[in-house]
């Protein structure tokens, strides 16, 4: 999908269908007010004035109308959308954002105008309000159903352009489009990589999507260790995990090194078991087939890099992703056996089901020859933070205020939020063992945290955050699948680095 940014006259413009919003100076029963709208009232004889006064168009979210043929003006199709009186705030402007993208990507058209003219956003500037909209359009165009016989056919549109009232600001204006666009982008990949099949998103896949990447920009490079490499390391912790199934594990490394070669760069390590049996500490059959989700930080890490080279910022970022399949067999890892982390120290297995700390830790050990700026680990790791936090907000847990304050207002920017929670010493006890010099889980209280606490013990050496995705990752139920989340927090991070 394009997106570009025009300085245009409303009334004249030449478009399948032309958007417009009520902004929050316009009541139930009051004529438009804005330039804007005051205009294309007057071009069409007073159609809004009397839509609004008839009830037909209210100002309130989610309220629309869509005119075919509207008279006086150019476009094909005239879409008006109420927004509520009251200004805006991050998540109701996304919310307005995703209600234009779904009506226009159903609509049997190519090309789209879209005028936000009146609108306001409190603490948030149009450019802004650009990048989410482009984000939320080009996130509407995804379809994953490569394997029905009887095919969703994808939306037509192609091209959105956003009508601004002069050319102040505009360049400004295409690049947030663009990056807006280069992160729909990257979370549509998470999303497709998310909706795979176990049976097919393997370790190797992930791998091989990693390459494939790697080869679109010049400045960014992938290489994958394999589990002989992985043991010559001494990574026993994460090759426990392996130990069960056919599948071979990969370590995938990405270097984009956009950024100055004196700038330490900025370590992203994604959780990617790409199918969650629990091993020997077998999972519940109900709904066991969603743990084919338990890949999405590793597809978070891939989405935010596929943004990355979109948007060619300059960065320097590496990506860790070590990628596993979790099953039970005769040769699987069993509670109460005792491994050995890169690290050095040594772990006690009680759950098998508590696999993703023991391939994070290794790979988090690893990430410390980069010498980085900060470190932030994404992983579905514990069902304790969806019953804290529900699907809305992402777990965060830091041994850095700074790190922590960074992700949390990247967060506030991108409507991608985390919330932080406490990562104090009284819940490392719990991770006692009589036998080695960790337990790999903490009891059944305070999961997340205690869960935390484990990565924490080896991240001592570097500022590092942990985000718990297990509650935004994917939706389930008639709605099942991938969110790409937190690709959106991640980009906006990165760039609140530059």
């Amino acid at each position: 999908m394009e997106f570009t940014a025009v300085a245009c006259n409303l009334l004249t413009k030449k478009t399948d269908c032309l958007v417009i919003t009520l902004g929050t100076q316009v009541t139930d029963d009051a004529p438009a007010k804005s330039s804007a709208l005051e205009a294309i009232d007057n071009a069409t004889s007073g159609l809004i004035s009397r839509l609004l006064k008839s009830g037909d168009l209210k100002q309130e979210p989610n309220s629309s109308v869509l005119i075919n043929e509207p008279q006086g003006l150019s476009a094909d199709r005239l879409l008006i959308l109420g927004t509520g009186s009251k200004p805006l705030n991050e998540q109701s402007f996304v919310a307005l954002a995703k209600n234009i993208a779904a009506q226009l990507t159903k609509l049997p058209i190519k090309t789209a105008c879209i005028s936000l003219a009146g609108l306001e956003v409190d603490l948030r500037d149009g450019h802004w309000q650009a990048q989410q909209l482009a984000s939320q359009v080009a996130q509407s165009g995804y379809l994953f159903n490569p394997f029905k016989n009887k095919e969703k056919k994808p939306t037509t549109l192609k091209q959105v352009t956003l009508a601004l009232p002069s050319r102040k600001g505009l360049d400004k204006s295409k690049t947030h489009l663009n990056l807006g666009n280069a992160i729909a982008n990257g979370v549509n990949l998470s999303r497709e990589l998310g909706d795979l099949p176990g049976n097919i998103c393997t370790p190797s896949y992930l791998a091989n999507q990693a390459k494939k990447i790697a080869k679109k920009h010049p400045k960014l490079s992938c290489k994958v260790l394999d589990e002989k490499q992985m043991k010559a390391l001494g990574m026993g912790s994460l090759l426990s995990v392996t130990a069960g199934t056919v599948q071979p594990a990969k370590l995938i490394v990405l270097e984009y090194n956009c950024g100055n070669k004196s700038d330490k760069p900025v370590v992203l390590v994604g959780k990617g078991v790409t199918f969650d049996s629990g091993g020997i500490s077998l999972k519940p059959g109900a709904a066991m087939d969603e743990m084919k989700y338990d890949m999405c930080g590793a597809a978070s890490v891939l989405g935010t890099f596929a943004a990355l080279t979109d948007a060619d910022l300059p960065i320097n970022v590496v990506g860790i992703i070590p990628a596993v399949e979790n099953m039970p067999s005769g040769k699987a890892t069993k509670p109460g056996d005792i491994v050995k982390s890169m690290s050095g120290q040594t772990i006690e297995i009680l759950n098998t089901d508590a696999e993703g700390r023991l391939i994070l830790c290794d790979a988090l050990t690893y990430a410390g020859r980069y010498k980085p700026k900060a470190i932030v680990d994404i992983a579905t790791l514990t069902g304790a933070c969806v019953m804290a936090l529900g699907s809305h907000a992402t777990g965060m847990l830091s041994n850095n205020d700074e790190l922590a304050a960074s992700l949390d207002t990247a967060g506030q920017i991108s409507a991608d939020r985390v919330w932080r929670l406490p990562l104090w010493n009284e819940y490392d006890k719990q991770l006692k063992s009589n036998f080695a010099d960790m337990a790999n889980i903490g009891g059944r209280q305070a999961g997340t945290i205690t869960a935390a606490c484990f990565l924490g013990r080896f991240t001592k050496d570097y500022h590092w955050a942990h985000l718990d995705i297990a509650g935004t990752a994917w939706n389930s139920g008639a709605n099942k699948g991938a969110t790409g989340r937190p690709v959106s927090l991640l980009v906006q991070f990165l760039v609140e680095q530059l």
